[in-house]
C-alpha cells in the first residue's frame, strides 16, 4: 500500500489514483533564466523517486514538468522584475521575445543535461509556457465569465474574496498569522481589492503577447494551471514542488483552477524541504548557490549528490557541506564497487523476497529513502545471500533509488574478479569525465589505466575493461 503525506490535508494518506493503474503527476519546473542550482535539483530528485516508486508499485505514470520561460516575477508574486528579463539584461541581449526564447532554450538544455547527470528520468511531457498562451487566455476568459476577475491599470487580477477556500494549503502548514503574512508579501497595491489577490495577466507595452485585454504576459500561476490541465485533465493525482511554493504559487493555482472548473484540482500535494548552505536557504537572489558543475569541479560525482540527498527524507531540510558530500561519495563508490565485483553468472537469479518486501515497506511509506539505503547496506553485508541473488536484489532496489547500478554493471566485463578495486575507481572517474565531456581528463585516466596493465574499449553498451 502506497502512503504519501498530503500537504492539502496535513496527513499521511493511502494513495488511491483517480484512474486505477495509472498516475497523473505535475512537478513545478524551473524558470530558465539562469543555471539551476543544486537546491533546485532536489525537487526533481524527489519527483523522480516519487515517479519510480509509483512505477515500482505497478502504476503507469504520466509525468509533466513545465518550463517557465516568461511571467515569473522576481518576488514570486506580482511585483519585481520578470526573471527572464533579468536574465536578458545580465547577458546583454535585446529585450525581445526572440531573445527571451534563445535564453530559455540555452538554460533548458543545461537543465535537461543536469537531469541526465543526476539519473533523473525525463518527464513524459515538458511543456514550455510560451507555447501555451492560448490555453492561458482561455482559462482567464472562463474565470472572467464566472466573475472572479477584475481589471486594474497594470493587469487582470483574481479576486480571492470570491473563493471561500482560498489558502487551503497554508491552513495545513502554517499558523493563521504566518499565512496572513505570507499572503501579504504580494505587496501593497492600492488598486487591489485584497492584498492577497494575484495577477492572471500583466500588461506590458514594451514586450509581450497579444490578448483580448492588451499586450502583456500571463501570470506565473495561471501558466501552471493551464499546462497541467491540458496534459493531465481538470483533476489529476499528484502535484509537487518545493515548500516555498505552498503559501503563494500553489494556493493560487488551486484557487484559480477550482474556481474555473468547479472540480478538485489535484488530490495529493507533496512538497520537498530546502537544501540549505551555511544555515541559509540556497538562492540565486542571495548569490549563495552552487551549480552541479561546481560540485563536479570539486570532484563530486552528480550521483554522489543524489546518494547524499537520499540519506534524508524529501520533507527533511538538509544542510550541505562539501565534507558531507565527500563522505557520501566515499560510501557511494564503495557500494558501486561492491556491486561491480558481484559474480554475474546466474542471469536467472531473482531478488530476495524478504529483502524486497522490506524495501517496499520502507519506500511505500512516504518515500523513506534513508531506511531504503540502510537496507541496501544490510544486503551488501549479508553473507547468507549468494552473489547472483544479491545483485538481482540490488538492481530491484535501484529501480527506485536510481543510483546507476545497471549502467555501471553494463560498462564492466562480466568476470570482474580479476580487476582490482583501484582500477574500478579510475574507471568511475573516467566515466564521470566522459559524462561531463571533459575529454582531456578522460584521456589522462585512460593512459593511467593502461599504465597499470588494463585496456578500455568504448562500446555502445559502455566501456569494456580487460587485462592486457
Amino acid at each position: 500500500m502506497l502512503q504519501f503525506h498530503n500537504t492539502l490535508t496535513g496527513k499521511k494518506e493511502e494513495f488511491v489514483p483517480k484512474k486505477a493503474g495509472s498516475v497523473g503527476m505535475y512537478n513545478c519546473g524551473p524558470t530558465v533564466y539562469d543555471y539551476p542550482h543544486i537546491g533546485n535539483l532536489r525537487s526533481y530528485v524527489f519527483a523522480d523517486i516519487l515517479r519510480r516508486t509509483c512505477e515500482f508499485a505497478g502504476l503507469q505514470v504520466t509525468q509533466v514538468i513545465n518550463i517557465t520561460d516568461f511571467g515569473h516575477l522576481s518576488s514570486d508574486e506580482d511585483s519585481g522584475e520578470d526573471k527572464m528579463t533579468k536574465g536578458l539584461k545580465r547577458e546583454g541581449k535585446p529585450l525581445t521575445l526572440e531573445s527571451m526564447r534563445e535564453l530559455a532554450d540555452k538554460y533548458t538544455e543545461i537543465y535537461v543535461e543536469n537531469l541526465k547527470q543526476m539519473n533523473i528520468k525525463l518527464p513524459t511531457v515538458m511543456p514550455m509556457a510560451s507555447e501555451h498562451i492560448q490555453e492561458d487566455i482561455d482559462l482567464i476568459k472562463t474565470l472572467k465569465e464566472k466573475g472572479f476577475i477584475y481589471t486594474t491599470s497594470d493587469g487582470l487580477y483574481f479576486d480571492t474574496s470570491k473563493d471561500p477556500n482560498y489558502g487551503a494549503l497554508s491552513k495545513k502548514t502554517t499558523t493563521t498569522s504566518e499565512s496572513e503574512n505570507s499572503q501579504s508579501r504580494i505587496g501593497a497595491n492600492l488598486e487591489k481589492k485584497n492584498q492577497r489577490d494575484f495577477a492572471v495577466w500583466k500588461f506590458n507595452k514594451t514586450i509581450g503577447f497579444q490578448s483580448p485585454w492588451g499586450q502583456g504576459f500571463p501570470g506565473w500561476h495561471i501558466e501552471c494551471s493551464a499546462m497541467s490541465m491540458k496534459y493531465l485533465g481538470e483533476t489529476f493525482d499528484i502535484h509537487t514542488g518545493g515548500i516555498d511554493h505552498i503559501p503563494v504559487h500553489h494556493n493560487n493555482e488551486i484557487a484559480q483552477s477550482e474556481s474555473a472548473t468547479g472540480k478538485p484540482f489535484a488530490h495529493y500535494w507533496m512538497h520537498n524541504a530546502y537544501v540549505i548552505i551555511n544555515s541559509e536557504k540556497m538562492s540565486k537572489s542571495l548569490g549563495n548557490f552552487l551549480k552541479l558543475q561546481d560540485l563536479i569541479d570539486q570532484g563530486i560525482d552528480p550521483l554522489s549528490y543524489r546518494y547524499w540527498l537520499l540519506g534524508a527524507r524529501y520533507s527533511t531540510q538538509m544542510n550541505l557541506t562539501i565534507d558531507s558530500l565527500k563522505a557520501a561519495q566515499t560510501g557511494y563508490k564503495k557500494i558501486l564497487n561492491f556491486f561491480a565485483e558481484l559474480n554475474d553468472e546466474s542471469v536467472e537469479a531473482k531478488p530476495d523476497e524478504e529483502y524486497l518486501n522490506n524495501f517496499k515497506a520502507f519506500i511505500f511509506d512516504d518515500l523513506d529513502t534513508p531506511k531504503g539505503l540502510a537496507l541496501l547496506w544490510d544486503l551488501v553485508k549479508d553473507t547468507k545471500i549468494d552473489a547472483a541473488t544479491k545483485k538481482a536484489t540490488m538492481l530491484a532496489f535501484d529501480s527506485v533509488l536510481g543510483l546507476g547500478f545497471e549502467s555501471f554493471s553494463n560498462s564492466k566485463q562480466k568476470d570482474t574478479r580479476e580487476i582490482p578495486r583501484n582500477i574500478f575507481d579510475l574507471i568511475n572517474l573516467r566515466e564521470t569525465a566522459r559524462k561531463n565531456k571533459d575529454w582531456k581528463r578522460s584521456d589522462e585516466l585512460r593512459d593511467e589505466i593502461s599504465n597499470l596493465g588494463y585496456q578500455i574499449k568504448d562500446t555502445d553498451q559502455g566501456a569494456i575493461v580487460t587485462k592486457k
